[in-house]
């Protein structure tokens, strides 16, 4: 499909969900730009989930949002269960306005919802010239080292950078084995996941991505991820006033209440410390691209050239609309009336 007459009818879909005209637009983009970069389990698959979720009243389509000015770096975002999208679209665009007067912003974000992908609003930040920092949490998925009960959510991590050029530098990592989104996809498409990235109820390892999701996700690099878990369950619930410690709830099965998810976003000048960071920064990447390569690989890419390449090839052709998400879409149209 088109992804102009893709994003129009995700609007319009929006839009009979009561959300404010920017707000649907906001929307839109995002998971448009997910199904671009080639992340569609952040794209489509969840647009079903999201107007559930309005419809149940577990997402407010029409949030009275609240800022708490704490000093002229940072800010307190109260997203009144807001769909996650808009609630993180304000929450980066406050952090770059207060990094470039100065110098750095911080703004937790409490009460909100899944908002796609962490790459997404990092790269908002970088496109400015800023570094960023970008957290969220998640629902249980991995069970803490130690454990056999899943708690943690996938919790990814996410940092981007200027790079002197026009592709970002942009590390956006779930600390699970694999994102839990992927699994999802699967579960609906019948395909096998990956051997050692997930455990079914028994505690056996499982290539069933509906075991899977009964089952728990590990963690990359045992303890260590486990770790990495905890910290941006930390950041973004315990320090934001969100939920934390297993207590968000699953978007797509549980409808008893709002998520309250929390993010974090720290923003900071590039310059901030030296005057000449792009010089820098494009040196750093020049060093590391020079060195010896492993057989059969032809360049060392940093993070987030490869997904760079993925929206510059997709956007020359049409969205590739599966089945399951064509139904989604023609249920949702019906539905509301749209044509």
């Amino acid at each position: 499909m088109d992804k102009n007459k893709l994003k129009n009818l995700i609007n319009k879909i929006f839009l009979k969900h009561k959300l404010s005209k920017k707000h649907a637009l906001i929307c839109a983009e995002a998971l448009v730009n997910a199904e671009l970069v080639g992340a569609p389990s952040h794209g489509l698959s969840r647009l079903k989930m999201y107007c559930d979720r309005i419809n149940k009243k577990v997402i407010n389509p029409k949030p009275k949002i609240k800022f708490k000015k704490i000093s002229q770096s940072i800010t307190h975002v109260d997203a009144n269960n807001s769909i996650g999208f808009v609630a993180a679209d304000i929450g980066i665009k406050k952090a770059i306005e207060s990094a470039k007067k100065t110098g750095i912003g911080l703004v937790g974000v409490k009460n909100s919802g899944h908002y796609g992908l962490s790459g997404y609003y990092a790269e908002q930040a970088v496109k400015k010239n800023l570094i960023a920092f970008v957290f969220t949490n998640a629902p249980p998925a991995i069970a803490p080292h130690g454990a056999i009960k899943s708690l943690f959510g996938t919790n990814p991590i996410c940092f981007g950078t200027p790079t002197n050029s026009k592709i970002p530098f942009i590390l956006d990592t779930s600390v699970s084995m694999i994102n839990r989104g992927k699994i999802r996809v699967a579960s609906v498409t019948g395909e096998k996941i990956p051997y050692g990235v997930a455990l079914d109820r028994f505690g056996l390892p499982t290539t069933d991505a509906k075991k899977a999701l009964e089952g728990v996700q590990l963690p990359i690099a045992g303890f260590r991820g486990s770790g990495l878990a905890w910290m941006v369950d930390i950041l973004s619930g315990v320090f934001t006033g969100g939920n934390h410690g297993g207590k968000v709830k699953d978007p797509f099965d549980d409808f008893t209440g709002p998520q309250n998810i929390g993010h974090l976003f720290i923003v900071m000048k590039a310059n901030i410390f030296v005057n000449n960071f792009n010089k820098r920064i494009k040196e750093n990447i020049k060093r590391i691209k020079k060195l010896p390569k492993m057989r059969g690989i032809n360049e060392i890419l940093y993070p987030g050239q490869s997904k760079f390449n993925r929206l510059k090839k997709n956007l020359k052709k049409e969205i590739k609309i599966s089945k399951s998400i064509n139904e989604d879409l023609k249920f949702l149209a019906n539905t509301n009336n749209i044509k």
